[in-house]
């Protein structure tokens, strides 16, 4: 595989080495060892899958304090803009974001740290999203920002309207209201 360190440090995305013939393809997904080499010792502890149709905005969500949860994420069918937006207040990154173009077709992951917000619009007729977790889920550590905060200035590529938002996903919060990590 092949890992590229993004703009905002520990925030990686990585590329698989894809063998492809008239039968299909084979990649390797994970490999322990290997990530524990290039990105750090990151123990995950659950995979979680979500399938969803053009325009579902699912995001930016994050868990506060020792519930936070590194995640890698990938798109088995379809294609999704990914978003990371750093919550660390002590780096000199902080609320900037990584955006990146995930599918069934390019086959990358993209790894998120502890200290992130988390979101991805679908950009497809329908997306099946898979993501490995290093935490629990734990609903009281559960927080959300709001996709649209003029102060992150994400540029998600369609329009509001198209988009399709849960009740707490048009409730997030703005950054400076947020919860931050150190």
């Amino acid at each position: 595989m092949n890992y590229i360190q993004t703009e905002i440090d520990g925030v990686w995305l990585i590329e698989p080495k894809v063998f492809a013939d008239a039968r299909g393809y084979f990649m390797e997904t994970f490999k322990e060892e290997e990530f524990r080499q290039q990105i750090g010792d990151v123990h995950f502890v659950q995979d979680n899958e979500s399938k969803s149709t053009f325009g579902v905005l699912r995001g930016l969500h994050y868990q506060k304090g020792e519930f936070s949860q590194a995640k890698l994420v990938r798109v088995l069918r379809g294609k999704v803009l990914d978003v990371a937006v750093d919550l660390r207040r002590s780096s000199p990154t902080f609320g900037k974001h990584v955006s990146v173009l995930l599918s069934e077709d390019n086959k990358r992951q993209f790894f998120i740290p502890r200290g992130f917000a988390h979101g991805f619009l679908v950009l497809s007729d329908e997306a099946v999203f898979t993501y490995k977790v290093d935490n629990y889920y734990a609903p009281q550590a559960e927080a959300s920002i709001r996709f649209d905060d003029p102060e992150l200035g994400i540029d998600w590529p369609i329009a509001e309207e198209q988009m399709v938002l849960s009740e707490k996903d048009r409730s997030g919060v703005a950054l400076k209201d947020a919860f931050h990590f150190e």
